[in-house]
């Protein structure tokens, strides 16, 4: 495949994730209900992120990237700036990055995309569930939307993700390059863009320092996660009610409810 041809899709993937982002956004400015709704789930969903990995967050080794993770994957956070600043240098990330560093940037703009359209159809089922406790709203939301092959996916690519910056932090010219474009990154308004960039490598880097800490950290996020998608997806068989109770008793202690 012609480089070039290579490197417009990757660019096109990055703006087109970015813009369906966008127009979620337009429609949650539209609708004070639903806007409302997404900040809950998303404040659940960053609550969850916590209590499930409340180890890896206290500890002096893997805090860093826990933290990472959870303020940059699992946040309710507002990124439109940050967004936006992505969607405007997807060219120059394709010019001036590897293959592998522009591999991982599509992949993050399209788990960006995806949590961002799930996360949606889970606001717009709790507000058909308002007579319920806000964990047990979050779950029934969850399961109302279902879509288990791309839960899978998601977790897929975060451990990916999560791999790849790993493998990237022990290339030299790459920090290098990365603190080169701190200046102009600034001067050109794409300080978000910037300093999430550097967080990551950051974050990473120093873990990368100790053989297996990577392995250990995205091994634990892997048999956690797992752990959640197939209590979820195991439960919604109503023939098996005991299996759902002890499902929602391990979701319920997760979300610290």
């Amino acid at each position: 495949m012609d480089p070039k041809l290579h490197s417009m899709k990757a660019s096109k993937k990055i703006r087109d994730a970015m813009a369906r982002v966008d127009e979620l956004r337009r429609l949650t400015a539209d609708s004070p209900n639903l806007a409302s709704a997404l900040h809950a789930i998303k404040s659940w969903q960053s609550k969850r992120f916590a209590q499930t990995y409340q180890d890896l967050l206290e500890s002096e080794d893997y805090a860093g990237c826990a933290r990472f993770f959870l303020e940059e994957l699992y946040s309710e956070r507002n990124y439109s700036h940050r967004d936006a600043q992505f969607a405007k240098v997807a060219g120059a990330i394709e010019l001036t990055f590897p293959e592998n560093v522009i591999a991982v940037a599509v992949s993050l703009a399209e788990l960006h995309a995806t949590t961002e359209r799930l996360d949606h159809a889970m606001a717009s089922c709790w507000n058909h569930t308002n007579n319920a406790s806000p964990s047990e709203r979050y779950l029934d939301a969850w399961k109302s939307v279902g879509e288990p092959a791309i839960r899978h996916w998601q977790l897929q690519t975060v451990l990916h993700i999560g791999q790849t910056l790993a493998e990237l932090t022990q290339k030299r010219g790459l920090r290098l390059l990365l603190k080169m474009m701190r200046r102009p990154a600034e001067m050109a308004g794409l300080g978000d863009l910037q300093t999430f960039l550097e967080t990551g490598f950051e974050r990473f880097g120093r873990l990368t320092k100790t053989d297996g800490q990577a392995t250990h950290f995205l091994t634990t996020i892997r048999e956690r996660e797992m752990t959640w998608l197939n209590e979820q997806f195991g439960a919604t068989n109503a023939g098996h009610k005991a299996k759902n109770a002890q499902s929602d008793d391990w979701a319920f202690r997760a979300l610290g409810a």
